[in-house]
């Protein structure tokens, strides 16, 4: 079952797509700019850009003749949501289980 956040996360698993992300913070970026500083094709810059604007982590907007391409703050924000809590959960388990664990170490002394 899919999760929010889920497909962020699987859109940021390849590197290539984590590098356009990172060239992104810098500001909006045509795909011939993202191509030039990437080891891959403009073709392939595309299809990532595809991939990360489905997922909800970048938009696009027309400028003249080019696709202006930016970091889609919503998409960001909702990814970070999804690993805070994830964190959040993670770290109440760790608790409970260490309270547990040191009860029942407690109980067993005499």
């Amino acid at each position: 079952m899919a999760t929010y956040g889920s497909e962020q996360l699987t859109a940021l698993a390849d590197p290539s797509r984590r590098a356009i992300v990172e060239a992104l913070r810098s500001g909006p970026r045509a795909v011939g700019e993202l191509a030039a500083t990437l080891p891959i094709s403009r073709p392939a810059v595309s299809q990532h850009l595809k991939v990360l604007k489905e997922a909800g982590l970048v938009t696009d907007r027309a400028e003249g003749t080019k696709r202006l391409y930016r970091l889609r703050p919503d998409g960001i924000a909702a990814l970070r949501a999804y690993l805070d809590r994830m964190w959040s959960d993670a770290l109440s388990s760790f608790a409970r289980q260490a309270e547990s664990t040191a009860e029942s170490e407690g109980s067993e002394q005499p």
